[in-house]
């Protein structure tokens, strides 16, 4: 019995090593270990034996058949190794695997988070609000009446008669002062929604406006916070200028340019050639709109600042065409 064993032990074994497909493994299997197997047929046959072989015979033919198993096994995920390098051309897979890119922030995601931590450091909060905004907040209650011309440069997105697509954050600004009573330092990121689009412009964008409100509160205080913003965000040495302009919801008002961070104030194409940037539109909060959210405009003042991130972002990464930013190109996008 112990020959038998032996004599199919080495066939088998010799077959699998052999066999060059899965199919000429399974019929191995089948032959040795089927149900009508040649060592399944000695495993039967052990009753036959006296007590004294039984025991040495069954633990042989037990080892044997884990042996086979495991050779027959072994034989098959060779095989399939084979088969990749076969018909993969160009693929080892003895090669160490390629890596996953890790995701990272967008680079409009990445500014506006820095400008924002700008303004938390100063003691401001951030304010969220809805991007379907009513006409009363988006225009009305900041001094912008039905036929005043401001409301022909924001291209709005209407939904209906009274329901828009916000063109600024600053709606947000009246729903905050509408929950809550002075002193408040408040920013509103957010998307917004005007109908253009072109190298400096998308039809959907990013602004980060501010609004402060206490009692005291003056164009030169104005002055100071946006400069310290300029100087964080861009370089400490860099320039800045107020110029005056116009906002329906501010009076005064100021556009804040800063000494272009491309050529340094000598003039180039970026800033067309007169060194300077705008980046900045801000003033003092018009009495009409305090008006509108209850606030007593003997008692409390404030000043209201509104940037463009996407503006920031291209000046900050040196960036010419706005559109780059929502290609959805790896190639771009993976330089931040």
């Amino acid at each position: 019995m112990q020959e038998r064993l032996e004599e199919i032990r080495t066939q088998a074994l010799e077959s699998a090593e052999s066999a060059s497909s899965e199919e000429d493994l399974e019929n191995i299997r089948v032959r040795v270990l089927g149900r009508k197997g040649e060592l399944t047929m000695v495993l039967k046959a052990i009753g036959k034996l006296s007590a004294e072989e039984r025991p040495k015979i069954g633990q042989l033919a037990n080892k044997l058949k884990k042996e086979i198993e495991t050779s027959i096994n072994a034989r098959k995920e060779a095989l399939k190794d084979v088969h990749v390098r076969t018909f993969i051309p160009g693929l080892d897979p003895t090669l160490p695997g390629r890596q996953r890119r890790l995701g990272r922030l967008h680079p409009i995601t990445q500014v506006m988070d820095e400008i924002c931590s700008v303004f938390e450091r100063m003691g401001f909060t951030v304010a969220q609000g809805p991007e379907v905004e009513l006409d009363f907040y988006n225009f009305e209650a900041l001094n912008i009446p039905p036929d005043h011309p401001a409301r022909d440069m924001q291209d709005t997105f209407y939904i209906d008669d009274k329901v828009l697509l916000r063109t600024h954050t600053s709606p947000i600004q009246i729903r905050a002062m509408e929950r809550h009573r002075p002193p408040m330092r408040v920013i509103a990121p957010g998307k917004v929604y005007r109908c253009d689009s072109d190298i400096t412009h998308t039809p959907m964008f990013h602004q980060v406006e501010g609004l402060m409100v206490d009692r005291d509160v003056s164009f030169a205080g104005l002055k100071g916070v946006l400069t310290a913003f300029v100087q964080q965000i861009f370089d400490p040495d860099t320039l800045v200028r107020f110029r005056p302009s116009f906002f329906p919801f501010t009076e005064p008002s100021a556009e804040i340019d800063i000494q272009c961070v491309i050529c340094r104030g000598k003039g180039c194409r970026i800033c067309s050639q007169t060194g300077w940037l705008e980046v900045l539109g801000a003033g003092m909060v018009h009495p009409a709109v305090f008006r509108h959210v209850g606030y007593d405009t003997e008692e409390f003042s404030g000043f209201a600042f509104g940037l463009g991130v996407e503006r920031i972002a291209m000046l900050r990464f040196g960036i010419d065409d706005i559109r780059l930013f929502y290609d959805n190109d790896l190639c771009f996008l993976h330089q931040f």
